[in-house]
This record gives C-alpha cells, structure tokens and sequence, in this order.
C-alpha cells in the first residue's frame, strides 16, 4: 500500500504533485487503498494493469471491459490534467468562502470556462445524496437569493414584477441540528412540512418561525417550538432559530461575496459546497482535501451541465 503524503497548503501540494506519473499514483492510492482494482461497469475486483499503466481490464467473464483509472470519477474523459484537477480541489475545500472561476483560472494558468467547468464538477462530489435524517433539537427556516429588481438590466426588468420582491429570487431551505450537521436544499415542488418530513427524523423537536407552511409540522415529530418574529419573539427558551440564520449568514456571504449571481438551475450545488464547508468547518483542510478525493464517484458532462441536448 502507497504511503501517502498530507499537504499543510497548496505549495507543498504542488511541489509534491510534480507530474501527471505521481498524480495518477496518488489517485489511485486514494481510489483503490487496498490495492484491489474495482471495475467502473459491474464493481468486480478482478481486474489486471496493461502494460502501458494507463488501462485496466475487468476479468469478471460478464464484463471484460477496458478502463481508465478516471473512468466513472469526475475525472472521466477530460483533457485537463490531473494536478489541475487536485489543484482546483485543494483550493476549494480549503478557502473559506470559496473560489470564482475568474481567480480559480488566473491562478492555475486555464481559461475561465475551464475553471468554471471543474468548479461545478467538484461542487458533484460535495452533495451527499443519501444523507441520514437530522434529529434531536432541529432549526428550520427559509431564505430567498438572488439578485434586486433596480439591478437588472432592461431585458431583464421585464421579465418580473417589481412589486413582488421574491420574484427574482429562490427559496432555499436551512436544517441545522444543534450540536450536529446542518443542510441546505433548494426549494421546489414540495411543500415545507413534506421538505421538513424527508430530512429531519420523527423523533425530532422541530424549532421554526410562525410561517404558515409548519402549522402542521407537529402531528409528525415528537415536538413543535414556534418562536413569533413578527411580535419581537427571538427566543423562548429552547426555541429560536439564530443559529440556522447564522448559517444563511455564512451562506449569503460565499454567493454574494465570492460568486456575486448564481443561476438558480446551478444554486443546489452552491448549497452542497456551503453545507459541506459548514459540516466540515473543525477538520483541517488536508483531511477535507482527503475526504473529498475519496468522493471522486459519478461524472457531469457539460451539455448535461448548461441544459443542452447532446
């Protein structure tokens, strides 16, 4: 088994990622610790090197199959290399509130839509798609980003109604469990109570505002602490929800500080890098550096990426 190496920063990341030989060694440590090939198509361990220690084959009889050591990684079927690529994801698990794709790109020497393209391929491997239900004491509440209706430009003017101030803007969900984990999930077809039920055990106390939409969220969980912002109520013993606002506070800043406007087609994943961040917020940024190489699973085509038919 490879020994591998922590990086403190960046510098000694670079300096030890020398060339495309030693990344693909790293990635594969970091892939396949035990030193068993997994094949990509059927997850066979019966897999063997070529000669040229680029391409593998499966030898399970049902598959036989050639990969690559990126095939079914985000990784797959790019012609960046590989340091750019563990450049890009040790900057962005370590810098607080995240990294543009204007400075992402001046920094590594590639274009803006490259540095663009990686970004969103990184924020994949951040969302955890089968998280476990939060519970105990849970905070949830809503906030709404985008962008004032005095910002737009012309064409964009027509397209809402300035009286109505969250037309321009998308609700996005907050959980956060005290002393535990928090989420972020952008708000769509369901309705709050069907959101809060997904995601927060039944077991929980829920701790909410007085919107209407948790009227009901107490027949389904073992408590319902309301505290009344409109009457001044901020606290009321056990219940108030400042430490989800701190979390949209955080939140707020990465997209308005660091990314200025996110499309709301792209924001969940902008929510799955801030949840992450806040998730990980007492581990050092080598050991989130490490966590995340081993999340490597799944791919993200860039047609799928801006919406186009392939």
């Amino acid at each position: 088994m490879m020994q591998l190496p922590t990086f403190k920063n960046l510098k000694e990341l670079m300096k030890y990622l020398s060339d495309e030989e030693v990344c693909r060694n790293y990635v594969e440590a970091m892939r396949w610790p035990d030193g068993n090939i997994i094949c990509p198509f059927c997850n066979g361990s019966k897999a063997y090197r070529y000669k040229d220690g680029k391409t593998f084959r499966c030898r399970e009889k049902t598959c036989r199959k050639d990969f690559s050591l990126t095939a079914g990684t985000i990784f797959e079927n790019t012609k960046i290399k590989l340091q750019i690529w563990l450049a890009a994801l040790y900057v962005l698990a370590s810098h607080k509130k995240g990294i543009s794709s204007h400075q992402l790109a001046g920094d590594l020497g590639i274009t803006q839509k490259t540095a663009w393209f990686v970004l969103q391929r990184l924020r994949l491997i951040m969302g955890d798609n089968e998280p476990e239900p939060l519970n105990n004491i849970v905070e949830v509440d809503e906030t709404y980003v985008g962008g004032k209706y005095r910002m737009m430009n012309r064409k964009r003017r027509t397209t809402f109604n300035k009286d109505d101030w969250s037309s321009n803007k998308t609700a996005v969900m907050g959980f956060l469990q005290r002393d535990g984990k928090a989420r972020l999930r952008v708000i769509g077809a369901h309705s709050l109570l069907d959101m809060v039920r997904h995601h927060v055990h039944e077991d929980a106390l829920i701790v909410t505002d007085s919107h209407i939409g948790y009227k009901f969220v107490g027949d389904h969980f073992s408590g319902h602490a309301v505290v009344n912002h409109q009457e001044g109520q901020y606290r009321n013993d056990l219940a108030y929800t400042n430490s989800v606002e701190g979390f949209f506070s955080l939140f707020k800043r990465t997209i308005y500080g660091t990314y200025h406007s996110v499309s709301p087609k792209h924001l969940h994943r902008y929510c799955a890098e801030s949840t992450l961040r806040f998730n990980t917020r007492k581990v050092r940024d080598a050991e989130r550096f490490s966590h995340l190489l081993t999340q490597t699973k799944g791919r993200l085509k860039y047609n799928e990426l801006i919406g186009k038919n392939p």
